[in-house]
Parts: C-alpha cells; structure tokens; sequence
C-alpha cells in the first residue's frame, strides 16, 4: 500500500476530511442512471467507454482519438509514471503520490511566505528531467497557477514530458487541455472524482498525444469501466448548469470555514478549491488531528517536514459538519491556551 497519507477513512464513523472528496454526493440524475443500467450488468459496456469517449471529446473541445480513460486518475498517473518517471521534477508541497511512485525526482519548493505560488516563467528544468510534474490547482493547498508561459516551456525542454495534473481544473484555474494537440510533449489527467461527486465510481481519463494515447489504449483491458459509472459519468456531464452551481457552495462553505480558522489565530492559504492549507503553529498537526480523531473527525498532519509540524489540509464538510469541527477546536484552544 502507497500513498498513506491519501488513503483510508472509507469506514470512518464520522466526518471524513481527509480525501479531498466533495462532500456532497452524486447528482440525483446519475444516481438514478447508475441504478437504471444495473440490470444489464451481466453485459460488458461498449469497448473503450466509447459514449463516455466521445461525450469527453465534446465537452473539452479535442479529438476523441487523444483521449484515454481509466478506473480513476490515479491508475493512469501510474499508467505514466511507469513510462516517463526516470527523472521527475515536482513543485513541491504536491499531490502525495507523486513523491512516491516516482523512480527519481528533483524538486522546486513552493513556499509559505510566497502563499505556495508557483511562477512558471521563473521556472529552471534541471538537465536530465524526463518528466515535469504541475498539479493545477495544486494540492494540497488549492491555489492555482498562471499557465501562460507553459508554451514557452513545452518549446524550450522539447525532449521532456510534462504532465498537468487537473484534479480540480473545474473549481478554478486555467486548463491547457486545448494545447495537447499541438505540443507532443504534454500530457493531461482530469477525474470526474472532485468537482463532479463521482469518486466511488472511478472515473479517471487523459488528454495524450495521439500516439500516447493510441499506445495507452491498446495495451489497456478494452472494459476499463463499470457499466453503472460510465452511466453516472455521462448523466452527471449533461448537468453542468447543476455542476457549476454546487461548486459555488463548495468554495463559501471553504472559505466560511477558513475564516473562522483565521479569527481563530490559525495561518490559512489561498484556495480556488474546497481544501485549503492552514498552519496551527504553535500547536502540531498531530495535536489537532487526535483532538478531532477523539470527536470522529478525520484528518492527518501534512507530511512535509521542511514546513513544520503545524501545517493540516483542511477539507470543507457541508456546513454543520464544519460547525462540529470549530467547536472542537474552540474547545482545545480553549483547553490549550497560546
């Protein structure tokens, strides 16, 4: 088992913060299209998702032959790493994955007092890179980046992959799906987990270069999806009206939260997402996560030793959730005076 920190919480009896999972669940309309299909279960679905491919090609505007899907974004973040993570470049604090499966990495630091921006035209690849990792929004601390000079970058480093990790593009950020076809060395990962509530149904998928992807697919299982998440797939992106208007709950619920921290005397970064980074100091992390483990509310410490001990992403709860895990921690602030 890998990635840990990422893992876990799916039987937890309480409030689970701890995934970057939307709280609030799937549509009604793809609940009810994954319950219409399951019937015809004993059937396989067509070969290579192919309503869902080419709904995908329609909603990002690129041919359908570039894309490839998978049972979640993270097997194909694996399906790439495999290929092209001889020598990897992160922007760290990143998705904890990355660190994890790649087979080398150098990093640049994002840090606190800069608010984890990350500045692409001041970006130096060191020689050697095989692969360029950018996770737009970034997680863990939500914010996003300007992607303007990622043209120059595909131009000027040629020979080196870079992968854009969109996880979250529909809460915030700039995509560069629409650049794909022009640069043979871009690769994109998106997910219908997040923004569309859909993460127990596993529905990961990529905008590659033509051959990539035509070699990705060929050497794939030809069913990599599960009858009723292809039909939640597809009934949930025929509702984006619905789509958008629950990401602007998401995001006043998020900030709600990260307000009362901040009152609160709690270090909060800019977030375009439903998680956001805080920093405790001058209590732990670990502190923070026992108190609210003892209340079944799930977090954990961010593993990131150079930023200290006090750092916690913090995911947004519906609403009376968040207001349980403020009064907790009112409660040991109270308990543990500064």
């Amino acid at each position: 088992m890998t990635s840990r920190i990422e893992k876990g919480g799916a039987q937890f009896p309480g409030i689970t913060l701890l995934l970057c999972e939307n709280p609030l669940p799937p549509l009604d309309e793809a609940i009810a299209a994954a319950r219409a299909v399951l019937p015809r279960s004993n059937h396989y679905t067509e070969p290579f998702s192919a309503p869902l491919r080419a709904a995908l090609a329609r909603h990002l505007g690129v041919p359908e032959r570039l894309l490839h899907l998978n049972a979640g974004s993270e097997l194909i973040l694996r399906q790439l790493f495999d290929r092209f993570s001889q020598q990897v470049h992160l922007f760290t604090p990143t998705y904890a994955l990355f660190p994890e499966i790649a087979r080398s990495y150098t990093e640049t630091l994002l840090l606190p007092e800069n608010r984890f921006t990350l500045d692409l035209s001041q970006v130096t690849i060191p020689a050697g890179t095989t692969l360029v990792v950018i996770v737009n929004p970034n997680n863990p601390n939500g914010g996003t980046c300007e992607m303007t000079p990622l043209p120059d970058l595909l131009r000027r480093y040629s020979e080196t992959y870079f992968l854009v990790d969109e996880a979250f593009i529909d809460l915030g950020g700039q995509s560069v799906v629409s650049l794909v076809p022009q640069y043979a060395n871009l690769l994109v990962t998106r997910t219908l987990s997040k923004a569309h509530s859909l993460a127990g149904f596993r529905l990961g998928y990529a905008v590659l270069p033509e051959p990539l992807a035509d070699d990705l697919n060929a050497h794939n299982d030809a069913y990599p999806l599960a009858t009723p998440s292809q039909a939640a797939a597809l009934a949930t992106l025929a509702q984006r009206e619905k789509i958008t208007q629950r990401i602007q709950r998401l995001k006043h619920w998020t900030q709600t939260l990260a307000n009362e921290l901040e009152n609160r005397g709690v270090t909060t970064y800019p977030t375009e997402t439903y998680f956001f980074l805080a920093d405790f100091t001058p209590y732990t992390g670990k502190a923070i996560a026992d108190a609210l483990a003892a209340a079944r509310i799930l977090v954990k410490p961010l593993d990131v030793p150079r930023l200290g001990a006090g750092f916690i992403r913090m995911t947004t709860a519906v609403p009376e959730d968040n207001a349980k895990v403020l009064q907790v921690l009112r409660d040991f602030f109270t308990a543990h005076p500064r």
